[in-house]
């Protein structure tokens, strides 16, 4: 049997999709697999030098919970999520307002940054493939990216998930 090894196929490019690899890699990493991830489409903006523009938008997310992190204790029990309706998250700013939350409640709770665990990973050598075609066809220049980062098609991750004990598509 081969060592155990993951594979990620990362997709999306907001703030709260842009947890689930990184922490599915460095916990990989920390038990011992090799780990890489395959950034490609929106994904890619999870491996930009600058993630202060990466969001959070509850519209069509019905199952977020929506809590205050800060206010009386009485206010930071209150799920607003399913009090919302979707029609309103369409309001100009209201991406900004969940986005600020959201953030908030990152920090009250002590869990790590996006770049902090993008470092995380790094140092634990999981591997960050970016999709060329991606690249290419939303115009960015590799020097928007952080170091580290190898350019690679698709053919390259089948290649790099042929002998992967799991392999997970986020």
């Amino acid at each position: 049997m081969s060592d155990p090894k993951l594979t990620i196929i990362a997709t999306k490019g907001t703030l709260d999709w842009a947890y689930p690899p990184f922490i599915l890699a460095s916990t990989a990493s920390a038990l011992g697999m090799e780990a890489s991830v395959f950034y490609t489409f929106y994904g890619l903006n999870l491996l930009l030098k600058d993630t202060s523009s990466l969001r959070v938008t509850p519209t069509g997310n019905p199952s977020m919970p929506m809590k205050m992190p800060m206010g009386p204790k009485w206010l930071k029990s209150i799920d607003f999520g399913p009090k919302i309706p979707n029609l309103l998250w369409n309001i100009p700013f209201m991406d900004s307002i969940a986005t600020t939350l959201m953030k908030k409640t990152i920090s009250n709770c002590g869990v790590a940054t996006i770049d902090e665990l993008r470092d995380l990973c790094q140092e634990a050598e999981v591997k960050f493939l970016a999709c060329q075609m991606t690249v290419e066809l939303f115009g960015y220049d590799h020097s928007q990216f952080i170091d580290g980062v190898d350019y690679v098609g698709a053919a390259t991750y089948f290649e790099e998930s042929s002998d992967a004990t799991q392999s997970l598509f986020i």
